[in-house]
């Protein structure tokens, strides 16, 4: 899910994956592939990248110059590319508006072709059959049935001088009449070049646009190149003319776009949440402490990737969102235990230490073992997208059980003050004379 298939049927592309044994030698192969490739082949761009979970990103850093005129787009393409390629940690930057493939033309003469007997549209489509192939048959092979097609030799289309040598034939008739023809040179009929293609005008939302890609080197977070892109625009800005503008794409923007999407139902569950505790408890306070838990057991999530020394991702913020539902289990049992005790309630600090030691600790402690040795297969798997996820929810339940051991029965206290005990009916108060 996590690929794009935006070049299917594109001849000068193609994909290979490699399968490493462990991460590290994934790690250890991708700089090595990446130097020895850019050798073998300085003619292609060959980009080596882990395979990542998550949203699907054409590239690290992008640049989206918006405008109506393509030229005007390529060449203001061309001047950013120019600036990003002189940024150390990029390997590689491309512009969607660059020069077009290398293309055969011909320029036929009308009147030379009608002498041979043919017409334009007919001589087109005798190179597209000598060159592509005309479709002769099929054969079957298993359950599919695949066409034929016969052309011309590799031998006579690999160059420009082989193409521009190719017989064309006239009409065929009867041997020895004025219509037999045994076929002329192409060049007799017309010149022969080979010149750049116009490139496709790409669009976004309806606009013309000229991404602006670049991919850096391994190991170098992408935020940390666009930024350094960003100043150098600004200290050597791009002169746009009126009606162009830009803006920034690539790795941040997705990131940006997907915590978005998931940021859009967050305000309608927490208000779900927030009516679901007050109601079950009766008592806004009470589900403030719950909320000051849940905020607190994100910073303790994030503690945990930052020990665990994994990056700030997309995966870890799907696992701060899935934490904040488990890290305050720990808060809810030990304030409903509380409140159900008459003697907590009143404020009895004692009674307070003995409902969450004796109480409720033997259950969440349980609990949270049980729910760190669930992820902790995860936790010590490789890969990108699994350990930084369950290393947010484990050690976040297990830091934010700890907190909530000495945080809630602190706020319950300080919300249920000592209370004088009530004298029996004819009985004096307590300490009064009698």
């Amino acid at each position: 899910y996590n690929l794009q298939t935006n070049q299917d049927g594109v001849s000068s592309y193609a994909e290979a994956q490699v399968t490493a044994r462990s991460l590290e030698d994934a790690q250890r192969l991708i700089p090595i592939l990446q130097q020895e490739l850019d050798v073998a082949f300085p003619r292609a761009q060959v980009l080596v990248r882990e395979l990542l979970q998550g949203p699907p990103v054409e590239a690290p850093i992008e640049l989206r110059i918006y405008g109506p005129d393509p030229d005007r787009l390529r060449e203001l393409g061309e001047e950013a590319r120019a600036l990003l390629t002189r940024i150390d940690v990029v390997t590689h930057a491309r512009s969607s508006l660059e020069g077009g493939e290398p293309k055969v033309w011909v320029q036929a003469s009308e009147e030379t072709a009608r002498l041979t007997g043919l017409g334009l549209v007919d001589l087109a489509r005798q190179l597209d059959a000598t060159l592509e192939g005309a479709v002769g048959g099929s054969i079957v092979e298993g359950t599919e049935e695949l066409p034929v097609r016969v052309r011309v030799a590799n031998a006579g289309r690999d160059s420009l001088d082989a193409v521009a040598s190719l017989a064309v034939m006239g009409p065929m008739g009867v041997q020895g009449s004025p219509n037999d023809f045994p076929g002329i040179p192409l060049t007799a009929v017309g010149q022969v070049s080979i010149e750049p293609e116009s490139a496709g005008i790409t669009r976004r939302n309806g606009e013309r646009i000229n991404t602006i890609t670049g991919f850096v080197e391994w190991g170098v977070l992408p935020e940390t190149a666009l930024m350094e892109f960003q100043a150098l625009l600004a200290a050597e800005p791009i002169d746009l003319p009126a009606g162009y503008r830009f803006e920034f794409g690539g790795d941040s923007a997705e990131r940006n776009e997907a915590v978005g999407n998931l940021a859009a139902s967050l305000g309608l569950i927490v208000t779900l949440s927030i009516a679901i505790i007050v109601l079950t408890f009766n008592s806004f306070r009470y589900a403030a402490v719950i909320g000051l838990v849940a905020f607190l057991s994100m910073g303790l999530g994030l503690l945990s990737l930052t020990a665990a020394g994994h990056p700030f991702g997309f995966t870890a913020i799907i696992g701060l969102l899935g934490l904040v539902g488990v890290a305050i289990n720990a808060a809810i049992i030990i304030l409903s235990a509380l409140k159900a005790d008459p003697a907590a309630s009143a404020g009895d600090q004692d009674r307070i230490r003995d409902v969450v030691v004796t109480g409720t600790s033997r259950h969440i402690v349980s609990t949270t073992i049980t729910t760190f040795g669930g992820f902790l297969p995860l936790m010590l798997s490789q890969g990108g997208f699994w350990p930084p996820f369950a290393v947010v929810i484990a050690g976040g339940v297990v830091l934010s059980t700890i907190v909530s051991f000495y945080l809630v029965p602190a706020m319950f206290r300080l919300m249920n003050p000592v209370r004088q005990r009530q004298s029996e009916p004819g009985l004096a108060p307590a300490g009064a004379p009698a």
